[in-house]
């Protein structure tokens, strides 16, 4: 990745570098760098990742922070050490890009909404943060690499103090580089239900601060805390999470969210703390698309998984290494939609949509609903041929909200879905041609679905 940097570096060009090279570029470098991603597993030649599909698949999974796994066996011992840092390594160098990728390159190309990210709040584009764009891209991932430490140092100052016993430091480095760019490899098997209350409890602040806009901590380190607190997206996302957080933990609490079989491993009914835990983790998990499970949520009836299944489609915040739709998208999608309601009572007002107490144009918002509407289009036929694709694979049986949730949990790149690809199964069962459809979900997803579309259209090969 390094190399081909510094190759682009070199390379002199005399014309103009537009929209069209741009959207090519993007696009070919999130396609090129997990091809690449795959070298290491295919060179070590263990497990399940050895074949050139999983291998693909993990490679893709990781660098868009997806954290979907077709390990067959996740263990250090069957891998190695070096083999499976390697996995967490390519979820945090994908959270790096697309930390830029999201705040500096899409919304420059009006790419699917995302450049609402310049209109969050006054001075939030780009390059009002710093004069030049090199010295943000340092800034955001000095933010980012901070962060990651001190998860580190969170993580393993459990294991010292005597409450996270296997918590040991490869662990805490393993999950801090996988938090942060809400990617959700982990080393252990049964993901976040290996460790205590205790590091759960610690993991969660982390997914919240991972799928909030990371410009905004910008300002917290310059003396603005304002700007955080303020941010309507930033309110909105909070809200969220709180609200489905209360229903869930309400269910569990009561013991109404939990099926009667299998028998359930990590819910206590009755007990507030343990259902609150479990509620808030997964929820934070999926919202902010880290993917990380405290618990198998299979164990769930139809109630709880269908309230949590709705959170895939919220996103965290733009300009964070989520996925999924994202909470601003769905706060303009309000407005709008309040808007109509007024104006169709009172036809001749002039209403303007504000975000931040700024004017949100009209082309933005158009843009904003077709990436809802492709998003969601996009959604469903996956969905269909996916369920289609189930019928010919002897080892995979879905049910239709099983399947919804395998579409989703790739194109919005969140990582564990419900059924055959639970947090605690892999998508190992599936057919070549499925996972190879998948890893296009992911790629898609992770571009902002325009951005691909784009370069897959005919217009886009004409002058």
């Amino acid at each position: 990745m390094v190399g081909s940097g510094l190759l682009l570096e070199q390379i002199s060009h005399d014309g103009d570098f537009g929209n069209r090279e741009a959207f090519l570029l993007v696009s070919l470098a999130w396609l090129l760098v997990p091809l690449a991603g795959t070298i290491p597993y295919l060179v070590a030649g263990v497990g399940t990742i050895a074949d050139p599909v999983n291998a693909l698949f993990e490679s893709m999974s990781g660098f868009t922070t997806t954290g979907a796994t077709v390990l067959g066996e996740i263990s250090v011992e069957k891998h190695g050490y070096a083999m499976m840092m390697w996995r967490q390594l390519t979820q945090w160098l994908g959270g790096m890009g697309i930390l830029v990728l999201m705040v500096a390159i899409l919304p420059k190309l009006s790419v699917g909404g995302a450049q609402v990210i310049n209109q969050e709040a006054p001075g939030l584009a780009l390059e009002k943060l710093t004069p030049r764009i090199q010295q943000t891209a340092r800034a955001l991932w000095g933010i980012y690499v901070g962060f990651t430490v001190l998860a580190v140092a969170v993580y393993y100052g459990l294991h010292l103090v005597g409450v996270a016993p296997n918590m040991d430091f490869y662990n805490a480095v393993a999950h801090a580089l996988t938090t942060m760019p809400t990617g959700g490899f982990s080393p252990e098997a049964r993901s976040m239900e290996a460790f205590a209350p205790a590091v759960q409890w610690a993991v969660m602040p982390f997914m919240l601060v991972a799928g909030t806009n990371f410009a905004l901590f910008w300002y917290v380190l310059q003396n603005e805390p304002r700007r955080l607190t303020d941010n309507t997206e930033f309110r909105s996302y909070l809200l969220a999470i709180a609200g489905f957080s209360a229903v869930i933990t309400a269910l569990l609490f009561g013991g109404v969210g939990l099926a009667t079989t299998p028998a359930n491993i990590g819910v206590i009914p009755g007990n507030f703390e343990n259902s609150l835990r479990q509620g808030l983790f997964q929820v934070l998990a999926i919202v902010t698309t880290t993917g990380y499970a405290s618990m198998d949520f299979n164990t769930w009836d139809a109630s709880a998984q269908t309230i949590l299944f709705f959170a895939y489609f919220l996103g965290g915040s733009a300009g964070s290494a989520a996925g999924s739709i994202k909470i601003v998208r769905w706060v303009l999608v309000k407005k709008s939609i309040s808007r109509t309601l007024f104006t169709s009572v009172h036809p001749d007002a002039v209403r303007p949509i504000r975000f931040q107490q700024e004017v949100i144009d009209e082309e933005t918002l158009r843009d904003v609903f077709v990436f809802v509407l492709l998003f969601v289009g996009l959604f469903v036929l996956s969905t269909i041929l996916l369920y289609l694709d189930s019928f010919r694979t002897p080892d995979v049986t879905m049910s239709g909200l099983e399947a919804m949730s395998v579409a989703i949990a790739t194109l919005g790149n969140v990582g564990p879905g419900f059924g055959v690809v639970g947090p605690m199964n892999s998508f190992l069962p599936f057919s070549d041609a499925a996972k190879l459809y998948m890893v296009f979900l992911m790629w898609i997803g992770r571009l902002e679905v325009l951005s691909v579309l784009v370069i897959l259209t005919p217009t886009f090969w004409t002058r």
